[in-house]
């Protein structure tokens, strides 16, 4: 797979998070998401977004239905994009709210600890939301996406 072959446009990336294209170029333009393969840079060009960038994506759309607020969406991929920095896989994140604040769990202890507190907590594990995503992708995209997300970065690596 070439490189400039990798990635998804808009209209694929918005069928396959549940969003409007309006969301979707709102949250790229407002630095939510953007897409970490290609930006668009003026009229003709489009944004490609990677598989984590959907996985993202998908996370935002199902906070938004729990209910949170877009500003407290923002603090939590931020805390996203810090685990990516240091290297920690998305899928051994849970994130977990009280109603107030959003916070990432990578162990079984720290779930925990916040429902020993007594608060109500919401959950969304990264883990499962990778795997419907993968699954949609095949199911959509037979012969254009054969590729898994690990070969997908490996040949981004060379």
């Amino acid at each position: 797979m070439r490189e400039q072959d990798v990635g998804y446009r808009a209209p694929q990336v918005c069928g396959l998070v549940g969003i409007t294209y309006r969301q979707l170029d709102y949250w790229a333009r407002t630095g939510l998401i953007k897409p970490s393969i290609q930006s668009a840079q003026g009229s003709g060009t489009q944004r490609r977004y990677s598989f984590t960038d959907i996985v993202q994506l998908k996370v935002v759309k199902r906070l938004l239905d729990a209910g949170m607020s877009l500003k407290k969406i923002r603090s939590a991929m931020e805390i996203l994009r810090d685990q990516l920095e240091s290297n920690n896989p998305l899928n051994d994140v849970t994130l977990l709210s009280n109603g107030t604040t959003i916070f990432a769990a990578h162990s079984a202890d720290e779930v925990v600890d916040v429902f020993q507190r007594g608060q109500g907590v919401f959950g969304i594990a990264i883990g499962p939301v990778q795997e419907e995503l993968e699954g949609e992708i095949h199911r959509l995209f037979p012969d254009e996406y054969s590729a898994t997300p690990d070969e997908v970065t490996e040949a981004q690596a060379n």
